[in-house]
């Protein structure tokens, strides 16, 4: 008997962490309130989340023959989703995803939704540090996994349509959105930051080609930065001064995070450098703000 209550103690401990842990919510300094960590689609279909969730479910039209091919293998994948209920993608692109998944019947149960947070402090993390190591940075990101190995993701935004990119996926015949930042997370993963400085050259030729604008490194160097990997997100940053060495707000970008770190001879050469680009009369005023600081 004695066994049997320690057993269902440990049951209901259990579940009760588990409900403590699942649909957690956060409320800002606005009063807004968002979904962190673990969540599922009964709450996402619940007020506050339903006023948009509910819509863009409902009025999502997938394309059938594409459902029919992608029914065929979906079931031999897992997928996690990470997503912000603050965030406009997020929004729209989760709601369709669920309505791809129920319409060919795929179990949620092989389905791990995760909501991250949007404050500077937690930026794109989540609260039960689902995406460490999975390279979280921008929402919504739909990962594939097939026998417990990545296969890939859509990051953002489709290519195509969510049900096209899914079959591509199953195909083998997709490259997802911001390529360049899965290659830089891929050599920081192996090589470490030094790695960015000793390839810099070859890095320069190669993302000059994939990369579309600065804020594409910027943001991952932003989630690396608040993720506690500063000396990672400060090689990113400089890197990107050298992909984009005309737009001022890559120089900004980088000034800012020393100033963080408290590094004010190196803030005020990267402000300078900014101004050098294009005048800014804030950025002007810090400057010598900082310089009396010294």
């Amino acid at each position: 008997m004695k066994t049997t209550i320690q057993l269902l103690f440990i049951v209901l401990l259990g579940s009760s962490c588990y409900s403590q842990t699942f649909n957690q919510e956060t409320v800002n300094e606005k009063g807004v309130q968002n979904l962190t960590g673990k969540i599922n689609f009964e709450r996402l279909n619940s007020s506050p989340y339903n006023t948009w969730f509910s819509a863009n479910y409902e009025s999502y039209t997938p394309n059938e023959k594409v459902l029919q091919t992608v029914k065929k293998n979906l079931h031999e994948y897992t997928i996690k989703i990470f997503m912000g209920t603050w965030c406009g993608d997020s929004k729209r692109e989760v709601p369709r995803f669920y309505k791809i998944l129920n319409t060919v019947d795929f179990p949620l149960d092989r389905l791990t939704c995760v909501a991250v947070q949007s404050d500077r402090e937690h930026y794109k993390q989540s609260i039960g540090g689902e995406h460490e190591g999975l390279n979280i940075h921008r929402v919504p990101t739909f990962i594939f996994y097939k026998d417990g190995k990545e296969i890939n993701r859509i990051v953002e935004e489709p290519k195509n349509t969510l049900e096209e990119d899914i079959k591509a996926i199953i195909s083998d015949k997709y490259t997802p959105n911001y390529s360049s930042v899965s290659k830089i997370h891929a050599l920081l993963s192996t090589e470490g930051s030094d790695a960015l400085s000793k390839n810099q050259k070859k890095l320069i030729r190669e993302l000059s080609k994939i990369t579309e604008s600065m804020y594409e490194l910027n943001t991952f160097a932003n989630v690396l930065f608040f993720d506690g990997k500063q000396k990672e997100a400060i090689s990113v940053l400089k890197l990107n001064t050298l992909l984009f060495p005309k737009e001022a707000n890559t120089y900004v970008s980088l000034a800012n995070k020393f100033l963080i770190m408290n590094n004010i001879t190196e803030a005020i050469d990267y402000y300078e450098r900014s101004i050098a680009l294009k005048k800014n009369t804030e950025i002007s005023n810090k400057i010598m703000e900082l310089k009396k600081s010294l």
